[in-house]
């Protein structure tokens, strides 16, 4: 049988000792009907180290030929004064870009016996299962015009565009309302809608695409509010379906209800659902080659969701109910990496 193609890209920070701990679980986890081929290369502050291009040609071409990319984490403190176009994160906003990894999902889930870890009470978090789905390559992060002008009297100005389209919105919006269908049934859509009128259409939008779906529940939360509900009552949350600048900030703040933002995985989907999978922390340079970083994210991401994505080529909303029982090598490793990292 052809090797499934995995695309590792370790990044930078600890972005490399994480990823080498998820390739050791895919390793364990091989058959003679499931192999692995890896394709391993540079991006963010190690590409332009060695490449000067934060996503070098052939990074682009291993993540195209992939089933399946893995990916670490981007960003380096010596690059944090270069050209945008210069800078580790681009890379990832490239990569993103070009591949059309449009619906980002982010799984908010407290481990059993980990409720302490949490800064919020344990009745409070005890059973909380959120998913996060962002829409990830439009919005403010992509909208043109944008950039830093000079007036006609001297002063600088940032400015930057807003922008979503119905079909961009429609899109994202079925990813989530099919994700529920597979949980609670219950979507939680943020906008802006009393303010910003890509939040107005947004509100709209989603709404129309509610109607085909008359076994979800749909409401709609204001960004402020679900910031808010998030840290007084999470679990009244099953999906929540926002856009790129709202969601890049709650799905943060979700993720701390669970203790640690680095126990936390993530999914990019394409519309034909071939996927990046990465830890939703950064690259942590503080704490880069201590041995301290933990890989349960990685892993958890790693064990086996590329795996399955490669074999079987299907993967649209499999992230809908959390990671998926790996096979019996890799769930004792995963056993293993949990009890040893857990605590960290």
């Amino acid at each position: 049988m052809k090797p499934a193609r995995i695309a590792i890209l370790p990044g930078d920070g600890i972005g490399p000792e994480v990823v080498a701990e998820a390739v050791r679980v895919l390793k364990a986890g091989a058959f003679d009907w499931l192999q692995f081929e890896f394709l391993e290369a540079p991006i963010g502050g190690a590409a332009l180290e060695a490449n000067d291009d934060p996503l070098p040609p052939r990074t682009l071409a291993a993540a195209r030929s992939a089933d399946a990319i893995l990916f670490g984490a981007v960003g380096d403190p010596r690059f944090d004064t270069a050209p945008r176009a210069k800078r580790p994160e681009q890379g990832l906003l490239r990569l993103r870009q070009e591949l059309g990894l449009f619906a980002n999902l982010r799984p908010a889930t407290v481990f059993p016996g980990l409720e302490a870890a949490s800064t919020l009470k344990p009745e409070v978090v005890e059973g909380l299962d959120i998913l996060i789905v962002r829409e990830l390559t439009g919005d403010i992060y992509f909208g043109l015009p944008r950039g830093i002008r000079v007036l006609p009297g001297g002063e600088r100005e940032g400015f930057g565009t807003m922008r979503y389209t119905e079909g961009e919105i429609r899109r994202i919006a079925r990813v989530a309302f099919e994700a529920a269908r597979r949980r609670a049934s219950r979507v939680c859509s943020v906008d802006k809608a009393n303010v910003l009128e890509t939040s107005q259409l947004w509100r709209e939008t989603v709404t129309e695409v509610g109607r085909d779906y008359p076994d979800v529940q749909l409401d709609h939360m204001y960004v402020d509010n679900a910031a808010m509900q998030l840290v007084r009552s999470p679990r009244q949350f099953d999906v929540v379906l926002t856009g790129n600048l709202f969601g890049d900030i709650l799905s943060d703040e979700a993720s701390m209800l669970t203790g640690s933002i680095g126990m936390l995985p993530s999914a990019s989907l394409d519309e034909a659902g071939k996927g990046l999978y990465e830890p939703i922390h950064g690259s942590a340079p503080d704490i880069a080659g201590k041995g301290i970083a933990n890989p349960l994210a990685t892993i958890t991401r790693s064990a086996p969701r590329p795996a399955r994505r490669a074999s079987s080529r299907r993967l649209r909303g499999c992230c809908a109910r959390g990671p998926v029982p790996p096979t019996w090598a890799a769930a004792r490793r995963l056993r293993w990496a949990r009890a040893r990292w857990a605590t960290w």
